[in-house]
């Protein structure tokens, strides 16, 4: 997934703000162990890039496997100055985002849906630069 993102965001990730939403191994828990997020965060953050993540309920776990990392207090608080935002846990809640509110936040609208929330086709509408996995 990190040659998606760094495509999606130019080629470099040197210095470029990588919003994460989710951060468990799934939805509805707390429960980080084995969660691809924390490898994707890793990888981001060898290529230079600066994270900053919001999970409903994982923070507190996340922050033991990923201290050096900036947490957010909602998606709307991550997307905020991102060169790419990036789903990767599918909470319910990430589905009603207000989508326009959060292009509007960010410097860049670029999005990597590693868990294919949202359609291809809306979310370039809306203007965003798009990817998806598998489509």
């Amino acid at each position: 997934m990190i040659p998606k993102i760094e495509n999606l965001a130019g080629g470099d990730l040197k210095g470029k703000r990588i919003a994460v939403l989710g951060l468990a191994f799934k939805p509805e828990t707390d429960d980080v162990r084995d969660a691809p997020s924390i490898d994707i965060i890793k990888g981001l953050l060898e290529r230079g890039a600066a994270v900053v993540a919001f999970d409903p309920v994982a923070r507190e776990e996340a922050e033991k496997v990923l201290p050096k990392i900036e947490y957010a207090n909602s998606e709307y608080d991550a997307a905020s100055g991102a060169d790419a935002l990036v789903f990767v846990t599918e909470w319910n809640q990430f589905r009603a985002l207000d989508m326009k509110r959060i292009m509007q936040s960010m410097r860049v609208p670029k999005i990597a849906d590693l868990r294919n929330i949202y359609t291809p086709a809306d979310m370039r509408e809306m203007g965003f630069e798009y990817v998806g996995v598998g489509r």
